[in-house]
């Protein structure tokens, strides 16, 4: 039996006891994803179970299904992970052929390197980790999207304004065939020539240094490079920048690790060959001017300055037998690949994947209930979900609504606003990302804003380096700008942009607050009415007045001044005061009041807001989050018209509709429970007297409830019944709760007249009731006469129909109806017969009117218990 084979065994005959104790479940599938041997779906599957035990039986139809080879993969983490489990189980006597975490002939030397590698970097210190605080980097890291291809102009431009589902189909296009694992980026190309150096591009935040510490985790696991790098060194460019003296490589590596310098030595000069070095963060190096003028030296041992030495390395003039792999911003990597030795490979972070986010939430909340919440919630909102394609902001948003889960609150209290996620990245990339600025942080924000506003006036996304340069005193520095090469002819063409069009909009809109004249704001406001791309920066505009966010500002030197947070609240003011919005001008309205999230301003503005005119779009989940935080923040709202939502929406806003003194809404296909529910929540008691409330579903009726003084008016138009068209009922406000409507409902759903009628009957505390039928027949006189006896709280009953036919005015003839109990028909009586379809076709209603006009008496039929009585009309 081979060696694969005998562990495969293993793993089944014991299978049963390790699923009740092996807990590093997910540490080890994180290895086996990152050695291509699990798949996503599976993989989400097992993290998705709720405890070890369920997590190990998913994991068991993946090993099932990949055979031994995945089987012995398995193994091979499980012996690294779960020694003592090993040492239980009584496995340690098959070893015999050594799979441990590295190569059986690596020196003891590496051994104890590979294992101090391990150690290190399996954790992570997160940016806001108190002190001896991490998390598992298998816990954080997600495979973001890497490209190894230049991207045209063209496409550029096109990520860089996609936004939403947009943004992640472009993503996809671009990574179709394109995309790459870390596995694979050493080897061979289309012509079998392999790469000596590699870089690594990716925008500030992308995760190049997380993605560099994964790469370091897993070549020390045997997971990564094993038999093609017998070791991997880590060099940090910012640490380098504060080296002293003149150093030797050899120093230099033994000061980045566990090593001393003589060891170091003795493996380099062993095997070249299977040396890779990773170099991290090269735009943070510090190049001084001489750079090219510097004396070259080959020598390991040879020393100079840290920065020269490093060069050295990285021309091949030095080590030229071994491999780089050179992480960048993209301000630098020109800079980089006229220093770098052949034949190179360029590739780049793109950042996270629709899949890639979705994995990122999976692992960041690891119950699936809050995962599915944070998810969905984000999701739906266009701008926070393209910005999650960078990690850093993925991370952001997630801390952000842990926070808010871990302490019982509402998760959109805690996000706030788009904005205040913005400020942050913003905030995380001066501390983090920004050493060795040129320049204050506000006069940078303002130059970048002065950039951001010069491209939206002259909406350009791709910025020329003349322009860049003019008002950016270090572009290559700047952690929000990027920079491309781009083919032009025969020559190469420099572009810089923001890393996508929102943080363009966020930065301009920053630059008009921090302006304070009022001229500058008021053609700001302008320009969001006429051109719409700047709706976006009046929105971002209000999100910086948030109190909050002013404070955080203020921490960087940035201060908003009254009068600016006066002038721009005297706009929405004078705005919602109008009465002509279009669709567009309500929703930027409720965006920035969202944005501003000053909860008293909402109540005033609201209050000012006499029609809500939506105009009847279906809002997005942004937008409809919008209108619902406003409305949370009043206690009465004039009336809101054509509001068209889902059955999920109006679940959301239903504990708020009854703020609105008038509502006109349109419910795509709701349920029966629907319904129901909406009924009942408008005709209790916490419904404000003046209310009416009109709801149209789009195929089968429309309800209006109205609220008198001591009673309820609920009217039913059904749009496809063959004879009954509508019906009102009113009860007094103290009978209300006792209707059963989704039993009311249902029935209307089935188009079953019989039983509607015979419903109604049963409602015993019905005040009054009108409807409007086709034709009075005999059936329906008999009916009405029924709902006179069978309902005694009934005072009034008014019928109004095309045709009052003769049969069923011979009925009401010899009636009459018990006390206190008037009924009207309403009607035409033919002089002639009336010929009619044997369905109601769309010629009906036309033949009708004809008959009535030319034919037909209109008359007023009172039925009392005195008796019969007939006016003409």
């Amino acid at each position: 039996m081979d060696q694969h084979s005998e562990r495969a065994r293993l793993v089944d005959d014991y299978w049963a006891k390790l699923v009740q104790r092996v807990q590093m479940v997910m540490p080890i599938a994180d290895e086996l994803r990152s050695g291509g041997m699990l798949e996503y779906e599976p993989y989400c599957k097992i993290r998705a179970a709720d405890t070890n035990q369920e997590k190990m039986r998913e994991f068991y139809k993946v090993l099932h299904s990949g055979g031994d080879k995945v089987k012995f993969a398995f193994y091979s983490r499980l012996e690294k992970h779960e020694p003592s489990l090993f040492s239980d189980l009584g496995f340690t006597g098959h070893n015999t052929h050594s799979e441990k975490t590295h190569s059986s002939e690596s020196s003891p030397v590496i051994d104890k390197y590979m294992k101090r590698i391990r150690s290190e970097y399996q954790y992570v210190t997160e940016y806001n980790s108190l002190p001896g605080e991490h998390v598992l980097l298998s816990e954080r890291f997600t495979q973001p999207l890497i490209l190894q291809k230049h991207r045209d102009r063209i496409e550029r431009e096109e990520e860089i304004r996609s936004s939403g589902e947009r943004f992640q189909q472009v993503l996809s296009s671009r990574s179709s065939g394109d995309s790459v694992q870390l596995s694979s980026l050493f080897d061979p190309d289309d012509h079998g020539i392999s790469p000596s150096s590699v870089i690594l591009q990716g925008n500030s935040g992308n995760g190049k240094s997380f993605t560099v510490q994964k790469i370091m985790m897993d070549w020390a696991s045997g997971v990564l490079y094993k038999g093609r790098f017998d070791i991997v060194f880590h060099l940090k460019c910012k640490e380098i920048n504060r080296i002293p003296g003149e150093k030797s490589l050899v120093e230099i590596l033994s000061c980045s690790c566990s090593l001393t310098s003589h060891e170091i030595s003795q493996i380099l000069q062993q095997s070249p060959e299977k040396v890779l070095v990773v170099i991290d963060g090269f735009d943070e190096l510090k190049l001084p001017q001489d750079i090219n003028d510097t004396s070259a030296h080959t020598d390991l041992l040879q020393k100079a300055r840290p920065v020269d030495t490093l060069c050295a390395l990285l021309r091949g003039r030095i080590l030229p037998e071994s491999f780089l792999l050179v992480s960048s911003r993209s301000t630098a990597t020109d800079t980089l690949s006229k220093l770098l030795k052949g034949p190179q490979r360029f590739s780049e972070i793109v950042g996270f994947s629709e899949k890639g986010v979705e994995e990122y939430f999976r692992k960041f909340f690891q119950k699936k209930k809050l995962f599915r919440e944070a998810y969905t919630y984000v999701k739906a909102n266009e701008s926070l979900i393209t910005a999650c394609s960078i990690p850093v902001v993925c991370w952001i948003i997630c801390t952000t609504i842990q926070e808010r889960f871990k302490y019982g609150a509402n998760k959109t209290s805690g996000l706030e606003t788009t904005t205040s996620i913005y400020v942050d990245f913003v905030c995380t990339l001066l501390k983090h990302h920004s050493q060795g600025l040129s320049q204050s942080v506000p006069t940078l924000l303002r130059s970048l804003g002065q950039l951001a506003e010069r491209g939206m006036q002259e909406q350009q996304v791709l910025l020329d380096e003349d322009s860049v340069n003019e008002t950016i005193s270090d572009p290559a520095g700047n952690p929000f700008l990027c920079k491309f090469l781009f083919k032009r002819r025969i020559y190469q063409e420099t572009m810089f942009s923001f890393m996508h069009l929102s943080f363009q909009e966020f930065f301009c809109a920053l630059y008009y607050v921090l302006l304070d004249e009022k001229e500058s704001l008021g053609k700001l406001l302008m320009d969001s009415s006429s051109k719409p791309r700047f709706a976006a920066v009046v929105q971002f505009a209000f999100g910086l007045l948030n109190k909050d966010v002013r404070l955080t500002l203020k921490e960087h030197g940035l201060f908003i001044r009254p009068k600016t947070q006066a002038h721009l609240k005297e706009w929405i003011l004078e705005k919602v005061k109008g009465f002509s919005l279009c669709s567009e001008a309500v929703l930027i309205v409720l965006h920035c009041l969202c944005e501003l999230h000053e909860e008293d301003f909402v109540k005033e503005a609201m209050g000012s807001w006499k029609r809500i005119d939506l105009h009847g779009p279906f809002l997005s989940r942004a937008d409809f989050c919008a209108l619902l935080f406003c409305s949370q923040c009043c206690q009465r709202i004039e009336g809101i018209y054509s509001l068209y939502l889902t059955s999920e929406y109006l679940s959301m806003i239903l504990p708020e509709l009854h703020k609105f003194k008038e509502a006109s809404l349109t419910i795509l296909d709701p349920s029966v429970s629907d319904l129901g529910e909406l009924i009942n929540t408008l005709t209790r008691g916490q419904t404000l007297s003046s209310q009416r409330v009109c709801v149209r579903t789009l195929l089968s009726l429309d309800l209006s409830i109205n609220k008198e003084p001591s009673s309820t008016c609920t009217e039913i138009v059904l749009l496809r019944y063959p004879d009954l068209e509508s019906f009102s009922l009113t009860f007094p406000h103290s009978e209300i709760f006792n209707i059963d409507w989704t039993r009311l409902f249902q029935i209307i759903h089935r188009w079953d007249l019989d039983a509607l009628l015979s419903v109604l009957h049963s409602f015993s505390n019905l005040k009054k009731m009108e409807m409007s039928v086709k034709c009075l027949t005999e059936k329906l006189s008999v009916w009405t006469l029924q709902m006179s006896q069978n309902c005694p709280s009934l005072t009034e009953l008014t019928l109004d129909a095309g045709i009052l036919q003769e049969d069923g005015i011979e009925i009401l003839k010899s009636s009459n109806t018990r006390p206190s109990c008037m009924m009207t028909f309403i009607g035409s009586i033919c002089n002639k017969q009336f010929k009619k379809y044997p369905h109601y076709d769309d010629d009906f209603w036309s033949r009708l009117k004809d008959h009535q006009s030319n034919c037909c008496q209109k008359v007023r039929i009172l039925l009392n218990d005195q008796g019969f009585s007939m006016e003409t009309l």
